[in-house]
């Protein structure tokens, strides 16, 4: 139920679903001419935004300190496992296409895959179901990915994967009936470094001891984040990526999934 609620909510709350809203109610307004001053202001605000949320670096400045939040290591070396959190794949593709295909996150698994055979006594564990709402479990693409990670040196015995979890509190609950992780046991955690901070706290609360690995880093430093973007769909995208990971952050501490709102290095 969270997961379904979690999905539709957020459909119709992020920024760039808001704002196409308020420029479709502007439009029918002045259409019908029935809207009198309201639909002029709806629409005006929704332009406004557009072009403000989506050249502007609002998305920037919000994704920055979710990525600056944790920094990377350091390992141990006597590593139990490197957990790489799904998301860099693209499983109904995958199944479709009859070939691995991933999106912009892949770092995920290409920077796992090399801790793994840096850390040869690890095992090497991959979580990730399919997270569209609509798609369906055969959708996944864990055995795909499983296939890929031995291709790419790792044996298959140090291998686990699980496709059956869809969020990030999934990805944790189901890992840590898996591997019931042990006080001393110690994991490193691969994922978009603006996901970290809701990761690191959701494994965490789940009893694992993780040290973070963060990848996919979407901004170089300040001057980055604050930069106009050069086109509209591109800074919306980047907001409703951040807004997701705020957003998700205080639900996750609402819903006892973490244990505090603003998970930190240790």
């Amino acid at each position: 139920m969270f997961f379904y609620a979690s999905k539709l909510i957020s459909a119709l709350i992020w920024p760039s679903s808001v704002i196409t809203m308020m420029l479709l109610v502007g439009v029918a307004g002045v259409l019908s001419r029935r809207g009198g001053a309201w639909s002029n202001r709806c629409l005006g605000a929704g332009f406004a935004l557009l072009l403000v949320c989506g050249f502007g670096p609002v998305g920037g400045i919000l994704t920055l300190p979710l990525e600056q939040r944790f920094e990377r290591g350091p390992l141990a070396a006597d590593l139990d496992g490197v957990i790489i959190l799904g998301g860099f794949e693209l499983g109904g593709m995958t199944r479709a296409r009859g070939q691995l295909s991933l999106n912009e996150a892949a770092e995920r698994l290409t920077e796992g895959v090399r801790l793994g055979l840096s850390r040869p006594k690890a095992r090497v564990i991959y979580t990730g179901g399919e997270g569209r709402l609509l798609a369906s479990k055969k959708d996944g693409a864990a055995p795909s990915i499983g296939e890929a990670i031995v291709e790419f040196g790792i044996a298959r015995e140090r291998l686990v994967l699980e496709g059956e979890s869809r969020t990030t509190w999934e990805n944790a609950d189901a890992l840590r009936e898996i591997l019931k992780p042990r006080p001393g046991q110690r994991f490193v955690l691969v994922t978009s470094a603006f996901h970290m901070p809701r990761a690191m706290g959701t494994f965490r609360a789940a009893g694992f001891d993780v040290t973070a690995w963060p990848v996919d880093y979407r901004t170089a430093g300040i001057l980055d984040a604050i930069t106009p973007n050069s086109s509209i769909y591109g800074g919306l995208e980047m907001l409703d990526m951040a807004f997701k990971e705020w957003v998700g952050l205080a639900a996750y501490r609402l819903s006892g999934r973490t244990a505090v709102f603003w998970p930190g290095q240790r």
